[in-house]
């Protein structure tokens, strides 16, 4: 496969769309977006990543990574103003919105705000028989994953949130009479949820095409793992490690014990049947894959793989273990998988998310398929000259070099954080020629080590550009509660800002054809 960055040299931002400035609590597919694809225009950005944008829950922190679905978009993601340019919202109702904070996202607030809001705009779409539209009905009937959705959330009101396994058998084993009960006793509050997802599509639709006439690519991410409590697992549990019997996971993903953890990591999502000898679960799988691929490139211009090290070997922890200590090194699916969704779907922009504790065989697969891999600077500097995150052990320009990502500290944050000592610092400080005293802000000094560096590729998380500290970092991980709240204030997406990063960008050739 050939990479998508081959003889590229660009830049982008990264900045989750709930962190975008706007009056309604949380950043939104609306003028949130627009203005953000304007500002990056602006700074000679040809990049924009984003987390998942699949429903939260309150219940897991509001996390993009763990959804109730990996293929439904969040309903807090659409955008109040587009709703009213839809005629779905009169301006009186649409100005009478609740004061939000605009740094942070205060995500019971917000859930509130929005359901009643969308209940609303629902209950004007049926009184129109809006319904009955056939860019609606075609919405539908194209989204095959939409109706098992829809019902799936139905029945977590109607059996007030308890998991799917604790539903009524014959429901949690999804008996085809019992789902056509439930569908006709609960077609109100289903089409509810269609209608949520069609608003999403629209409002998306129309954000991708502006990108598309600004040059800016999106780059989206498929975390690989899914929510046992999930409708991906009720809905296909043939194709994940679920016991017949109990309807429990029987292994569970994670990680094993490495330097930062003595007792690994673990997630304790259901795994994938990969090594099924039965042709039907097989085929399924791969169907499934297909689908979640085809749906998010229908999105985005390039997907991040999370956890890419999984589809080379992933570690299979016994369900009813408490750490991820006895666990077990299993292969995974390999180039083959990849190789089968080429056929069907052709060259696959895809970043791989290498990180962690990645063996040769990861490598190789990587660099056999033709993906990027990524260079996190805040990991480069543990005094081994041969630590391959320090750019000079850059070994291809077929690769994306990040400050940070939105699971690191903010670049300024890490930088004053007890995990450095004074020595680490003005050795971080020498690799940008710098002296420990100069003035030069070490989210700049980073910038400059990535820009300068030959990857294809320079990602920059929008709080380093800024510079701010550890209260804006997006995420902890091991962290159960405070996280993907951050907001950036319109206040600081300066004209100005724009035209120095511009040139900075421009500096190290990231923008081609363009003068500073």
């Amino acid at each position: 496969m050939q990479s998508f960055i081959e003889n590229e040299r660009a830049c982008g931002i990264l900045a989750h769309i709930s962190s975008l400035p706007g009056p309604y609590g949380i950043g939104d597919i609306g003028s949130s977006s627009f203005k953000f694809i304007d500002f990056l225009s602006h700074a000679g950005q040809k990049y924009w990543q984003i987390l998942p944008t699949v429903p939260t829950s309150l219940y897991f922190d509001s996390s993009p990574y763990m959804s109730t679905s990996a293929f439904a978009d969040s309903p807090l993601l659409i955008s109040p103003d587009s709703l009213h340019e839809m005629d779905l919202l009169d301006e009186k109702t649409l100005l009478n919105y609740p004061q939000f904070s605009p740094y942070s996202t205060d995500y019971p607030r917000v859930y509130k705000y929005k359901r009643q809001l969308l209940e609303l705009c629902f209950k004007s779409f049926s009184a129109n028989n809006d319904r009955h539209d056939s860019r609606y009905q075609s919405f539908i009937s194209r989204t095959p994953w939409l109706n098992d959705y829809a019902l799936f959330m139905c029945l977590k009101e109607v059996y007030e949130n308890k998991p799917w396994s604790a539903w009524p058998d014959k429901l949690a084993r999804r008996d085809p009479s019992a789902l056509a009960e439930a569908e006709d006793r609960y077609r109100q509050q289903a089409d509810y949820y269609l209608f949520e997802q069609y608003l999403f599509y629209k409002q998306w639709s129309a954000l991708k095409q502006y990108a598309r006439s600004k040059d800016i690519k999106l780059i989206g991410d498929i975390p690989i793992y899914v929510g046992l409590d999930s409708s991906d697992v009720w809905a296909n549990q043939s194709i994940f490690e679920i016991d017949e019997k109990t309807l429990k996971p029987i292994r569970v993903s994670g990680v094993p014990p490495d330097y930062f953890s003595k007792t690994g990591q673990l997630w304790g999502n259901p795994l994938y049947r990969w090594n099924s000898k039965n042709t039907e679960t097989e085929s399924a799988l791969l169907d499934w894959w297909l689908l979640r691929f085809k749906s998010v490139f229908a999105m985005v211009d390039i997907v991040r793989v999370d956890h890419f090290r999984g589809f080379e070997t992933y570690w299979a922890v016994p369900a009813d273990e408490e750490t991820a200590l006895n666990g077990e090194w299993i292969k995974g699916p390999g180039a083959q998988f990849f190789n089968k969704i080429y056929t069907q779907l052709g060259e696959l922009n895809i970043i791989a998310e290498d990180l962690g504790e990645i063996t040769p065989e990861v490598i190789k697969l990587r660099d056999n398929l033709g993906f990027p891999g990524m260079k996190v600077l805040q990991f480069a500097f543990d005094n081994t000259p041969e630590n391959y995150f320090l750019p000079y052990n850059y070994k291809t320009s077929n690769c994306v070099v990040y400050t940070g990502t939105h699971d690191n500290d903010t670049s300024m944050g890490w930088f004053l954080s007890d995990q450095l000592s004074n020595e680490d610092r003005k050795r971080i400080k020498q690799f940008a020629n710098r002296v420990m005293n100069d003035p030069s802000p070490i989210n700049n000094d980073l910038i400059y080590l990535a820009l300068s560096s030959i990857a294809a590729l320079a990602i920059i998380p929008l709080q380093d550009v800024l510079g701010f500290g550890s209260d804006c970092r997006m995420n902890t991980p091991g962290v159960a509660e405070g996280n993907w709240r951050w907001r950036c204030h319109e206040k600081y997406l300066t004209s100005e800002l724009a035209d120095d990063f511009k040139r900075v960008v421009t500096r190290f050739g990231r923008i081609l054809n363009n003068s500073s």
